[in-house]
C-alpha cells in the first residue's frame, strides 16, 4: 500500500477517510487500524503545527523599551485639557505584553522634571479602567496606547500657567530603560502644558496601556 503526503487539512482529511473505506472493503483489521492510527497522526501533526503561536503568545515576556519605538498621535486640545495618546509599536520580531501604566517623566526647556500622576479619566479617554489593568499582546508591528493629558487653563488665583513640558522621558510598564521624545501637541499647537490645580499640584497624567479601540479618536 502506497501512502500520499497532502499539505492541505482538507485534503489530508478527505484523503483519511477515503484510506479508511478502502481498507475497510477488502483489507484486514490489522491494516484498516493502522490506516486510522496514520489518519490520527495526520491530525495529531495539523494541531501541533498551531501550537507555536500560541504558545509564543502564552509565554511572551514584558515589552521593553529597546522593542519598542515610542511616539505621540492624536493630540489636540478639549474642553480645558491639552493631550493625546502616547503610541508603543513593536518594532521588533518577538511578541511581548504590555499592561499598567507607563512612567513618563515631563521635563521643561528649563531642566524641571514632574513624573506624570496616574489617571484614570481625561477629556481624552481612560474613562472606565478598573483593576487589573488590561494586558495586551503585541505581535511584530502591532501598537498599543496610553493617553497623556494636562489641564490647559490656570487654577485658582493664578493667572497663568508655568513654562509647558518640552520633552518627555518614557519608559514602558516594568521597565527601566527609557526614551526621550518630544512633548510637542501638533492638535493642540502647543506643547504639553504644565498647568498646576489650585492646590498647586500637577495635573498632567497618564493612563494604563490600552488598545487604540478603547480610545476614542
Amino acid at each position: 500500500m502506497r501512502f500520499q503526503v497532502v499539505s492541505d487539512p482538507r485534503a489530508r482529511s478527505a484523503a483519511c477517510h477515503g484510506l479508511i473505506r478502502a481498507v475497510a472493503r477488502g483489507r484486514t483489521a490489522t491494516v484498516s487500524a493502522l490506516a486510522a492510527a496514520a489518519c490520527g497522526l495526520v491530525m495529531t501533526a495539523c494541531a501541533s503545527q498551531n501550537a507555536p503561536e500560541a504558545a509564543s503568545s502564552a509565554s511572551a515576556g514584558a515589552c521593553v523599551t529597546s522593542q519598542l519605538k515610542t511616539s505621540i498621535t492624536d493630540t489636540g486640545a478639549l474642553a480645558g485639557q491639552a493631550g493625546g495618546y502616547l503610541k508603543f509599536t513593536n518594532d521588533s520580531h518577538t511578541v511581548c505584553r504590555m499592561s499598567g501604566w507607563p512612567t513618563v517623566i515631563a521635563r521643561t526647556a528649563a531642566g524641571g522634571a514632574t513624573r506624570l500622576r496616574h489617571v484614570q479619566s481625561t477629556m481624552f479617554g481612560a474613562w472606565h479602567y478598573t483593576s487589573p489593568p488590561p494586558v495586551i499582546t503585541l505581535r511584530p508591528g502591532d501598537s498599543a496606547y496610553a493617553v497623556i493629558a494636562s489641564d490647559d487653563n490656570p487654577a485658582g488665583g493664578n493667572t497663568s500657567c508655568p513654562a509647558p513640558y518640552v520633552r518627555l522621558q518614557v519608559s514602558p510598564p516594568g521597565d527601566s530603560g527609557n526614551v526621550t521624545i518630544s512633548a510637542w501637541l501638533p492638535g493642540a499647537g502647543s506643547y504639553l502644558p504644565s498647568c498646576t490645580s489650585a492646590d498647586g499640584s500637577p495635573t498632567a497624567g497618564t493612563s494604563t496601556i490600552t488598545t487604540l479601540s478603547s480610545l476614542p479618536h
